[in-house]
């Protein structure tokens, strides 16, 4: 079957058509930066109830798994029973968003923290970490209602806390299509209450901001003081 395809241009009127375009593009960057100043806004809830995960290493709480950072963006992967072809795999889409998770160092180095988790135990989230490569993302185990009381009964969804004064709360919450943006760096920090924390971004008086460039690094090139955190070490 044939595709009905574009018109074929000469190099000139390409180019001339790209340029049209690139102005679309560049509104829809300034508007999702607004967005994103928009959500840096949003109201937080307070998280009142004490949540247990399992991790390879035992039994912790939410605080625990900031890891001593400010932030924390947690990913339910919908892995149990209910997935066809479990435990040898878990969901397709929840997969390739995996696949797309880019090293957790530079959002460590933002005072933030990724952690993926799912109903499945430990030993088969081992199993699958190593299967698909997906070592660099810490995994735990849910053990109560953690995922259903923040909007993620079942399949799959991303929610944003923050500490401070002591206290955690939830700032945001993506699901469905939302999670196709999922994976990058610049994806997740999108979607944190303090934001990129670069001082082009539109944030709120004293949310902390340096400068662009500055800070990235290469993966290996991190001090630990980079990414150790800001609230009680990691």
């Amino acid at each position: 079957m044939s595709m009905d395809t574009p018109e074929i241009v000469s190099a000139d009127e390409w180019s001339a058509a790209r340029e049209e375009l690139l102005i679309k593009e560049k509104e829809h960057t300034r508007a999702r930066d607004a967005l994103a100043a928009q959500r840096r806004r949003m109201p937080w809830t307070e998280v009142e109830k004490e949540y247990e995960f399992e991790g390879p290493d035992g039994r912790l709480g939410l605080r625990d798994m900031f890891q001593g950072r400010r932030q924390l963006v947690v990913y339910r992967f919908f892995y149990d029973p209910d997935v066809k072809g479990w435990p040898e795999v878990g969901c397709p889409g929840c997969s390739m968003l995996a696949d797309q998770v880019a090293d957790p160092v530079h959002l460590n180095a933002r005072d933030t923290t990724l952690a993926f988790v799912s109903r499945a135990p430990q030993e088969n989230l081992a199993v699958l970490k190593e299967r698909f490569g997906w070592e660099h993302i810490p995994w735990f185990t849910l053990t109560d209602g953690f995922d259903s009381d923040f909007g993620v009964g079942e399949w799959h969804g991303t929610n944003a806390f923050i500490q401070d004064d002591g206290r955690i709360y939830r700032t945001y919450f993506v699901d469905a299509r939302g999670d196709e943006a999922m994976g990058s760096t610049w994806g997740y920090l999108d979607i944190t209450a303090l934001g990129r924390q670069e001082e082009w971004e539109d944030s709120p008086e004293g949310y902390p901001q340096t400068p662009p460039y500055q800070w990235w690094h290469r993966n290996d090139e991190y001090r630990p003081e980079d990414i150790a955190g800001s609230v009680g070490g990691s």
